[in-house]
């Protein structure tokens, strides 16, 4: 059960966890991406609230939140189906929406773009955060492929996946079953 100031539906550990992964998220991101899609006063926030003691640990992160071109088209959309689905109003979970996005961009699974521990913390981010959205995925699709064919359903585009996914060396594992 939670305890005070830790929230009413986790308990500390998992809030601590939460912001943890959550810290990796972001810093992972903008190392990755030197952005995380958010105007600069959006990301000066994020940076005080939790990259401080990422950054006094020796850890790097990007000085601003716009240093490389977004396919700006692909992002807001990836933006629209994630804070659609968000489970509350926050500023984190509208930052994670921006990280996610970002991430979503890259060549890598998403949870190795974002820079954390494996798909299970992307899993358990995404069920804090955007819970609809990840009760949606009940055949346990890998999330970059699923967050696409998301957004090709809402398209009504029948046959489509994630950009980088056909240069993949998991691809075969990825497009299986399900």
């Amino acid at each position: 059960m939670a305890t005070a100031g830790c929230g009413h539906e986790v308990s500390c550990a998992a809030a601590l966890a939460i912001d943890s992964a959550l810290v990796r998220a972001f810093a992972g991101v903008t190392a990755r991406f030197r952005t995380l899609g958010l105007d600069p006063q959006e990301f000066a926030a994020l940076r005080r609230r939790y990259l401080g003691e990422w950054i006094r640990a020796g850890n790097a992160v990007a000085e601003t939140g716009a240093c490389v071109a977004l396919r700006a088209d692909e992002h807001g959309e990836l933006m629209e189906l994630l804070l659609a689905s968000r489970a509350d109003d926050s500023k984190e979970t509208f930052w994670l929406a921006s990280t996610i996005a970002t991430a979503c961009l890259g060549d890598n699974h998403l949870w190795q773009d974002m820079g954390l521990d494996g798909r299970e913390e992307l899993s358990w981010l995404l069920k804090r955060h955007f819970t609809s959205l990840y009760e949606k995925n009940v055949g346990n699709m890998k999330w970059k492929k699923f967050f696409y064919k998301e957004l090709c359903r809402r398209a009504q585009v029948a046959l489509c996946k994630a950009p980088s996914c056909g240069t993949c060396p998991d691809y075969a594992a990825c497009f299986g079953a399900e």
